[in-house]
């Protein structure tokens, strides 16, 4: 910023003060030049008259940029009656421009338009008044001087306006895009607070389940079976191991990246002392442990197995990639399904998941023969709605609900992209299955 725009700055921040300000000094002296003037080519002219006038050309100045249009019509109606008073022109008269130029920048457009006409017409009826009884020609100069005046004042003040009107603009769009870029971030946030909040839901309550299921089933064959409660502890250590190793890699993004430690912070699974930590490089890898995908529900549903849950894995269809986030949304939703029947469907539920890849989308369905809708619940889960959330995310659907005959149903529906010709043609053709033995050891499901 030149020294000429922090000056305007500074003027037009004190706009009232300096308005004042040049008002006194210019009423203290252009008031007793116009009298002095006055008395010189009248004499017997009323000094009284003519400094109302001029007062009423030089006040209103005061107020040029708070009230533009008042100020520029008192000051054109005391320049009119000073005409009509015998007076064409004064030292007053210097000011009628800069009314006008403070009207062009600071007033409604018809206010300076106004203006401008009206001061076009006061430049041909003083240079009537003045030289038109000697010298027509001189009068035609002298309207053509007086009315370029004013057009310059007028120009002038319109440029000024041009260039405040452009910065201001500038201004509100950058407070715009702050507010913008503000909001963003809060939605931004809020999406990633959901975020975690789902992947913590669908961790800890899938874990705690099944660790509450096996410390159960072992508590209740430790009296018969010693093995069967030892195998309960090894699944209940195997699966509290599993959500801590996916509770670090949440969490590991709220962490400082490896390698920026601090003052007395060691390297990344090393101790202090030089030796090798092992929770400090069980954390290492966790942080940058992939993401669960779709392919692999199927150990996902081992892992239940393996807790004494009677399920089986169907597979139709012919696997294609999917996005890292579509699978995981994928293994999710079937992670909060046999979370769900763990906690709801009763004592020895049989369960099925069956994964079915369509020409254009995938189709999760967990299906279970418990309680249905008499299973009891505290109304306070957030599973259906977060599994809702989810595959609203990639334009998919999800559908729950209790089945005909008893047992409830959970079939989530997932687009995925680049379906190709090859595809289409697998799922046209015989579907492959997947069945596997229930651990009763009945029959493929």
């Amino acid at each position: 910023m030149t020294w000429w725009d922090r000056l305007w700055q500074w003027e037009d921040t004190h706009r009232q003060g300096v308005d004042i300000t040049i008002t006194a000094l210019l009423t203290l002296s252009l008031v007793p030049a116009s009298v002095l003037a006055v008395a010189g080519q009248d004499a017997g002219s009323s000094a009284a008259l003519v400094s109302l006038c001029v007062l009423g050309v030089v006040v209103p100045l005061a107020w040029r940029r708070t009230r533009p249009a008042a100020s520029v019509a008192l000051v054109y109606t005391a320049a009119l009656l000073h005409v009509v008073a015998g007076f064409p022109l004064l030292p007053v008269d210097v000011v009628i421009p800069f009314s006008l130029y403070s009207v062009a920048l600071h007033g409604p457009r018809w206010a300076h338009r106004t203006g401008i006409v009206t001061a076009m017409v006061g430049a041909v009826v003083v240079g009537a008044a003045v030289a038109m009884p000697y010298d027509r020609a001189g009068a035609l100069i002298l309207m053509v001087l007086i009315a370029s005046i004013f057009l310059v004042a007028w120009a002038f003040g319109l440029v000024r306006r041009s260039r405040r009107e452009h910065l201001e603009a500038l201004l509100d769009r950058a407070e715009r895009l702050e507010v913008e870029r503000d909001q963003q971030a809060i939605i931004a946030t809020a999406a990633e607070r959901a975020r975690i909040a789902r992947e913590m839901h669908d961790i800890v309550a899938h874990s705690l389940s099944v660790m509450i299921a096996q410390a159960d089933g072992g508590r209740y064959a430790a009296v018969q079976d010693p093995d069967a409660a030892s195998r309960s502890l090894g699944t209940i250590a195997e699966t509290g191991r599993a959500a801590l190793t996916d509770m670090r890699r949440l969490l590991g993004v709220l962490r400082d990246a490896p390698g920026t430690g601090g003052p007395g912070r060691a390297a990344p699974g090393v101790l202090a002392d030089g030796q090798a930590g092992t929770d400090a490089a069980v954390t290492s890898v966790a942080t940058t442990t992939p993401q669960p995908a779709v392919e692999d529900v199927e150990q996902l549903v081992a892992q239940v197995r393996a807790s004494g849950v009677r399920v089986s894995y169907v597979r139709l269809g012919t696997p294609r990639h999917l996005p890292p986030g579509a699978g995981l949304t994928v293994y999710r939703i079937a992670q909060e399904s046999l979370t769900n029947v763990l906690k709801h469907a009763g004592p020895d539920p049989g369960v099925t998941v069956m994964l079915q890849w369509q020409p254009a989308a995938v189709t999760l369905e967990v299906s279970d023969d418990g309680r249905g809708a008499a299973a009891a619940t505290d109304g306070l889960g957030q599973g259906l709605v977060g599994m809702r959330e989810r595959a609203t995310m990639f334009g998919g659907t999800v559908t729950a609900g209790p089945r005909p005959g008893g047992g409830f149903r959970v079939r989530a529906t997932l687009p995925t992209p680049g379906s190709g010709t090859a595809a289409e043609a697998d799922d046209a053709g015989t579907p492959t299955r997947t069945p596997t033995l229930d651990p009763s050891g009945g029959t493929p499901s």
